[in-house]
């Protein structure tokens, strides 16, 4: 426990980024960002990536060699890094090694093919518009030079000048479909060539991001073919870390995410260990299996690398935006859940401190506003009334403002002064009602709107349960666990944390001890061995006189509370 607080506190100096050159730019406490930055699927800064410096060799990605048609060494080692930082979905630092790749061998297809192939749109975000003529061109290049390239190179080069046209276009559906049906090709032709198979499972996880399952967890017809593509390919080259990534997102959703837990135990062992966000990706699979505490212990390992990464070798773009932060966030999820609050409030702290206050008011960008707002989530879980009551929001923005309403009326029922929880409910009633809300979107996956309505449903049905009014509250509660089970899928969820905590709890409350056993064991469904859940189930067990179940939960609770610093008694503090 100690030695990973150590690790998040000195991250910046653990990790070693060699320079094959000197980089010019500034190291600044924050990235530096474009004002063009005005819509989510930026991937890239190129004035960044497209500088003349030496691209940096970084420590740890060198797990991965793919002969290209090259003399030149230095090429082919950027080449490599390239690919494997695309299968670690970096594309801004691909993209920097692809193209200083291309300058070392200008003769060089593969090169040019590389470079093309991040700059287009990927499982997380689409593509930029100012990419498509830089894609466009690089692609063409390969062409141009494909002649001494071998026949597998040119096929690869072809498929890809199928996804780009010089001008961009508002919808791509048809040239990612062309381009996935060109990999297909490619791969009925290769099919024993593990990154031509990585590529074209990729190419059709692209069509459908973040949609390979039903809420039910049940696959949407294209995904058993992309599930038996990825295992076939891992079956054959158990190490492949692409194979890997893409097979945990692609069973993450489902309703059997334990078949990810070899490929997350790989990126454990540090199969990629240069590459952060592949460290990170094992808590996609644990925070499905409710394996917490090895979730938390994968981010933990994941800011070491990363937080070195963009200091040292000047990152900009998405990824120091984004991705980097994304470990700090998931931190707090899977902290929270095993109970243990000081990794959740270093998770949630360090997310928000990390987050670009000017970029997240541009439009495209509210996501960061929630990222900024996490704090309070966890604060609210934790019962922390007085650290929510002595905060002060630095800009008056919408979403964060109706956050804090919320908030701060949890505060104010946590220290039993109704009437400020009723007024803190008025001003959130108000917020809730802006249709703005419903343009801000959490990467496109989930509306600020419906998490806002949410907040206001929580808060409302526990200023009503501090009343007694118990049966309206359970109605208010109930209404907040159907808009929480309607959201998309994310991960972490965009609503932080379970709804059925506070209701399981409600139900306790009124008496309701056979509802509450009833709420809490779907819970169990959604968030497996979580210790929440397990206090409010032994609590309706003990109000019900059944002692094996509390025995039971006790058990478990030995397990699943192993970790925690915190002692509940129920599923939510109040």
């Amino acid at each position: 426990m100690k030695r990973m607080k150590f690790l998040l506190l000195l991250a910046f100096a653990v990790f070693s980024c060699k320079e094959s050159g000197p980089v010019q730019q500034e190291v600044t406490e924050r990235p530096v960002v474009s004002s063009s930055y005005g819509c989510a699927p930026m991937t890239v800064d190129t004035a960044w990536y497209q500088k003349d410096n030496k691209a940096p060799i970084i420590d740890g990605l060198d797990v991965l060699h793919y002969p290209i048609t090259t003399d030149d060494a230095e090429a082919q080692k950027y080449f490599d890094q390239g690919l494997v930082l695309s299968y670690g979905f970096n594309h801004a630092e691909a993209a920097r090694s692809f193209y200083y790749a291309s300058k070392l061998d200008p003769d060089c297809a593969m090169c040019y093919w590389g470079y093309a192939l991040v700059l287009g749109p990927n499982y997380n975000a689409g593509m930029e518009a100012d990419n498509s003529q830089r894609a466009y061109k690089a692609v063409m290049t390969a062409k141009e030079l494909s002649g001494n390239a071998t026949q597998k190179e040119q096929g690869l080069i072809n498929a890809l000048a199928k996804r780009y046209v010089a001008e961009p276009v508002e919808d791509r559906r048809e040239l990612d479909e062309v381009y996935s049906e060109a990999m297909k090709q490619v791969y009925q032709q290769y099919p024993d060539d593990p990154d031509v198979a990585a590529l074209y499972a990729e190419s059709v996880m692209d069509l459908y991001p973040w949609n390979l399952y039903d809420q039910n967890g049940e696959p949407r017809e294209w995904t058993p073919g992309v599930i038996a593509l990825l295992e076939k390919l891992m079956e054959k080259n158990p190490d492949h870390p692409g194979a890997h990534h893409f097979y945990i997102h692609a069973t993450e959703a489902s309703n059997a995410p334990e078949r990810a837990l070899a490929s997350a135990k790989k990126f454990d062992d540090g199969l990629v260990p240069g590459a952060g966000h592949l460290m990170h990706m094992p808590a996609h699979t644990y925070i499905q299996t409710g394996d917490y505490h090895k979730g938390s212990q994968a981010n933990i390992r994941a800011v070491e690398v990363d937080s070195a990464y963009v200091t040292l070798c000047h990152a900009q773009g998405i990824y120091p935006l984004a991705y980097y932060p994304h470990n700090y966030h998931f931190l707090a999820a899977t902290a929270t859940l095993e109970g243990n609050s000081n990794w959740a409030f270093m998770g949630a702290n360090e997310l928000a401190a990390r987050i670009h206050q000017q970029v997240m008011k541009e439009p495209g960008w509210a996501t960061l506003q929630h990222y900024y707002m996490i704090p309070y989530f966890v604060e609210v879980k934790f019962g922390e009334w007085d650290k929510i009551l002595s905060r002060r929001l630095s800009d008056s923005l919408l979403y964060p403002e109706a956050i804090s309403h919320y908030a701060r009326g949890m505060a104010f029922l946590g220290k039993n002064d109704l009437q400020k929880a009723k007024a803190e409910l008025k001003e959130l009633e108000v917020l809730a009602q802006d249709e703005s809300l419903k343009e801000m979107r959490l990467w496109e996956i989930n509306t600020m709107h419906s998490i806002v309505a949410i907040a206001e449903k929580v808060l409302r049905g526990e200023i009503l349960a501090a009343e007694g009014k118990f049966d309206e509250s359970i109605i208010q509660l109930q209404e907040a666990v159907a808009m929480e089970d309607a959201l998309n899928f994310q991960e972490p969820p965009d609503w932080f944390f379970s709804v059925r905590h506070n209701l399981g709890a409600v139900q306790i409350e009124a008496g309701k001890y056979e509802d509450a056993v009833k709420t809490l064991d779907k819970d169990l469904k959604n968030y497996p061995k979580n210790g929440w859940a397990q206090h409010g189930l032994k609590l309706a067990y003990q109000k019900m006189g059944n002692t094996a179940g509390v025995k039971q939960m006790e058990d478990a609770l030995r397990k699943s509370w192993a970790t925690a610093d915190v002692q509940i008694s129920s599923s939510r503090i109040k």
